[in-house]
């Protein structure tokens, strides 16, 4: 995988071509690490290369904090989850145009994408700047943007050859809306024995997860396929530390005895990391 960044002085000309403005829905150009919109709404680049469009606060345990972040990032460069990653890599690597990841993170997944891509360009969406920050420099192909995917998002309509969405929130009409006729939507998500070794460190899955992800983009997309990448790892006790906070339960890791359980591991411990990558199309 790539991990240097293509730089941080300016967005490329295409992302911002599919960019709106946040406020009030017009299209934006760039002026140096400015980006405005005709009505004079404007948004600088931050020194480490991402776009904040957000103009309203978040409420606290909603964005990954600065921990949270950096656990991901430390467990994700370990490897333990590449089989994902090459699996996307893998679903997406005929994506050409512009690539969303809605939900991006670190970045780490789209830049695998964007590395067996070569014909795209990536725009990573997230409501944790801190995530952002990482993601704006994992690869040169790729753009980072701060939004909340529940709200309409600040992209055209039809901008996206292709949208990844992994372990995050799912907002069906904006996945249909931004992607053009025919474009490819994939989801990752866990599966019901995903780490389930680690019993309530982690937040269990519904065993109905995959029915319920396809009465709730069946409106909207046609479902082309379903794929299982499932695996028996051995993880160090300071992977598994990461692996649960980077996830929802470090919002509350006090509670339960948790956090005792976990920095009293001292032994490696073999989990199952077991997840589902499914594809759709859009009409």
């Amino acid at each position: 995988m790539t991990s240097s960044g293509r730089g941080n002085d300016s967005l490329p000309p295409d992302v911002v071509a599919a960019l709106r403005c946040s406020v009030c829905g017009d299209p934006i150009g760039a002026a140096g690490r400015t980006l405005r919109c005709d009505q004079g709404h404007s948004f600088d680049l931050a020194r480490q290369g991402y776009v904040n469009l957000l103009h309203a606060r978040i409420p606290a345990g909603t964005a990954d904090t600065a921990p949270m972040v950096a656990a991901r990032a430390d467990f994700l460069a370990s490897g333990a989850y590449r089989a994902l990653a090459d699996e996307l890599a893998r679903v997406c690597a005929s994506a050409d145009g512009l690539v969303i990841d809605a939900g991006a993170g670190t970045g780490y997944y789209l830049a695998h994408v964007l590395d067996a891509a070569p014909a795209a360009t990536g725009l990573a969406l997230d409501v944790s700047a801190v995530a952002l920050r990482r993601a704006a420099r994992a690869h040169p192909r790729l753009s980072a943007a701060v939004w909340n995917l529940w709200e309409p998002w600040p992209v055209g309509d039809g901008v996206a050859s292709a949208v990844l969405n992994v372990f995050a929130p799912r907002n069906g009409p904006e996945f249909h809306r931004v992607l053009r006729p025919g474009g490819l939507l994939t989801v990752a998500a866990p599966a019901p024995d995903h780490l389930d070794e680690l019993g309530d460190l982690v937040l269990s899955v519904d065993e109905r997860k995959d029915e319920r992800l396809d009465a709730t983009l069946g409106a909207y997309f046609t479902r082309t396929n379903r794929t299982s990448v499932r695996q028996r790892v051995e993880l160090t006790p300071q992977q598994v530390r990461q692996a649960v906070e980077m996830g929802p339960t470090a919002f509350h890791l006090d509670r339960g005895g948790r956090r005792e359980r976990l920095d009293a591991l001292t032994e490696p411990q073999v989990v199952t990391v077991s997840f589902t990558v499914t594809t759709y199309r859009r009409a």
